[in-house]
């Protein structure tokens, strides 16, 4: 690749939204069928994990301010303070749904240490047979990739820094055009599960979703960091991001769609 063919936003957003990941099949299998109490335990066990990994802002805003980005480290901040809070708001949707897949798991799903808990046993119940599971945090050697992706940010190097530009760029339009309505379509409006964005157990997805929803204003963040400062000393580098990303979160959902959705898809090495 050249850095002439990454001169643009609109390119990279192009690459983002025609890889195979953007309209990955794990959305449609899901909703197709409500998977079991025990399935949906694990795969929000390794859903959870992904997401909890893209949230810490670790050394990237001080790393773009190195660099004489201040806007852009400003943009990427307010990402960092708006996702506060929503890691056991997740972890609270996650128990309701288990709870309306069939089985009564959970008294209180607002109690997220134990929603977690159970959500890791039944992970290691199902997946700890696939190679290069780790049983101690629970995760899958897919997961763990996608994860270390995002360790990135606790360095500060700055051809790293330019990377995770293109890695957050990726992870926001994916977040917010793809995971959000996927995972929108299988939990609400398949219908499987009888819940709707108004109850207080889904706040999750209703502060994500939608025009106003978070994800849309973390999208538009990230675009404008990107466009003000990419050109053609460092579009490569972003490009790359943007594919660790790509590359490292297919992989992941390859695999929880065939262990656990039974598509029949081979899951990528």
């Amino acid at each position: 690749m050249t850095t002439t063919d990454v001169t643009t936003t609109d390119m990279l957003i192009d690459r983002i939204k025609t890889h195979r990941v953007y309209d990955h099949p794990l959305y449609a299998h899901w909703a197709a069928a409500p998977p079991s109490p025990e399935v949906s335990g694990a795969l929000f066990h390794q859903v959870q994990s992904f997401c909890a990994s893209t949230r810490p802002a670790g050394e990237f805003p001080a790393a773009l301010r190195g660099l004489g980005w201040d806007e852009q480290a400003m943009l990427i901040e307010e990402i960092v303070d708006s996702e506060a809070g929503h890691g056991p708001e997740l972890a609270t949707m996650a128990g309701h749904i288990v709870n309306r897949s069939g089985a009564q798991v959970f008294e209180d799903v607002y109690d997220t240490a134990a929603v977690e808990a159970w959500l890791k046993s039944q992970s290691d119940r199902l997946l700890s047979g696939l190679p290069g599971y780790d049983r101690e945090t629970g995760l899958t050697r897919q997961a763990a990739a996608a994860i270390e992706v995002f360790r990135r940010r606790f360095s500060s190097d700055a051809e790293t820094t330019v990377r995770n530009l293109g890695t957050a760029l990726a992870l926001e339009i994916i977040s917010n055009q793809s995971l959000i309505p996927g995972e929108k379509r299988a939990l609400v409006d398949a219908g499987h599960y009888k819940t709707d964005l108004d109850e207080p157990e889904m706040h999750y997805m209703a502060e994500h979703w939608g025009e106003t929803g978070a994800e849309q204003q973390h999208e538009a963040n990230v675009i404008r960091a990107v466009s003000s400062v990419m050109d053609e000393t460092n579009g490569e580098r972003i490009a790359q991001g943007v594919d660790d990303f790509l590359t490292s979160l297919c992989a992941l959902w390859d695999v929880l769609d065939a262990a656990l959705l039974t598509s029949g898809l081979r899951p990528t090495a």
